[in-house]
Parts: structure tokens; sequence; C-alpha cells
């Protein structure tokens, strides 16, 4: 039986360097039909850009959630912030969540899939969560982000647990909102190209859901 591997320890991560994100001067809003095509075509030329959503939390058990109202997707060297108060970014959203050659790669992605199909009504295609990719690399449990940085660089992802918990609806977001977003999708594609570098491509191709 191959034997389970662990993460670092809570108290390891702490010592280690800190990750690298991506700064506001490489995060963009995309307004306006012009900016939307451009992040457009910037993202459909992507072979793997990096998702997530967000949601204004809910408190009661009884509340529905109403997200998401923000949706992330990042490539290499720019992290894409759709605000989904503005509609006329659905289908730069949409087009780029169902096209088959761009694949869409983060940690937990089930509940943002379902997000996703409750929002918009469409299927996400090509997609790739990195949770599946540990497990089969030997990782007894789900690692997420933070715990999959510690592993593939021996560094330290800062998330901020306020910021993660606030109002996500707003009409502007804050800095702090736009960095968390932002990096949360752009250190998924940053650990996708490390399994890549690590020769882990293979297990990577298997784990793709079309």
């Amino acid at each position: 039986m191959k034997e389970k591997l662990l993460p670092p320890t809570r108290e390891e991560i702490a010592l280690f360097p800190l990750f690298q994100g991506l700064t506001l001067e490489h995060i963009c809003l995309p307004v306006g039909p012009e900016a939307l095509e451009a992040a457009l075509q910037d993202l459909l030329s992507s072979p793997f850009v990096g998702f997530d959503t967000e949601s204004k939390p809910v408190f009661r058990k009884d509340q529905p959630s109403k997200g998401p109202h923000v949706v992330q997707l990042c490539t290499a060297s720019t992290g894409y912030i759709f605000q989904l108060h503005d509609q006329a970014a659905y289908p730069v959203i949409c087009q780029v969540l169902q096209a088959k050659q761009v694949v869409k790669v983060g940690f937990g992605l089930q509940s943002d899939r379902s997000h996703i199909r409750r929002k918009f009504g469409v299927e996400i295609t090509a997609i790739l969560d990195l949770d599946a990719v540990y497990r089969k690399l030997g990782y007894r449990r789900q690692l997420g982000v933070k715990a999959a940085i510690a592993v593939q660089f021996g560094q330290k992802f800062n998330k901020s647990k306020r910021v993660s918990t606030s109002n996500w609806a707003l009409p502007t977001l804050s800095d702090a909102q736009l960095l968390y977003a932002a990096n949360d999708a752009y250190a998924a594609l940053k650990i996708l190209q490390g399994l890549q570098q690590a020769g882990d491509g293979k297990i990577i191709k298997e784990q793709i859901l079309m």
C-alpha cells in the first residue's frame, strides 16, 4: 500500500518564507466592452487559468446564499476580477468556463461548479481540482491552497479570515479583497506549474474533467 503523505504542520509553515503573489498592478477589473473583450481574448489564449469564486457570507443556516458575487480567472500574469453585479461580464465568464481548450484550475471546485450552475445555468468544462491531484500523489486529506503552497514550494500563503468573510457583494471592493481574490486563483495556477515542473504531468492530465 502506498504510504500516505502529510503536509507540513501549521507551526512549520509559519516559519516558511512568504509566497509572493500578484500585486495590485497585475489585477484587472474589466468594465466596458473593450476591456471585457481584451480579458476574454487573453483568457481564451491561456491553456490553463486559475479559477475561484467569492460570495457574500451568510450567517444563518436558513439563509440561502445568493452568490457567487465575484468570479476570479487568472493567467500567468494577470488576475481578472469579475463583479457579478455587472451582467455585461456574464457572457465573458460563461465563454471561458465552457471553453474546452482552457483548463480551469483550483481547489475544492465542486462547490464552485454548483454555484456557477445556479448563477449562470451553465456547466464548467475542462476543470482541474488540484485536491484530486494531491490525493493521487498520496496525501490523505484535502490540502487546499495554503497547504499545497507549503508542500510544493516550502512557502507560506497568507489568507485573512477577516477578508474571506467580508462583503463580496459591495459595489467597490477594497484593495485587500482584490488581492485576496486574485491570489487565490493565481496561487492555484502557480501550484499547477510547480507540479508540471516536478514531472507530474501524467497525473494532472488524468484528473482534468471535461
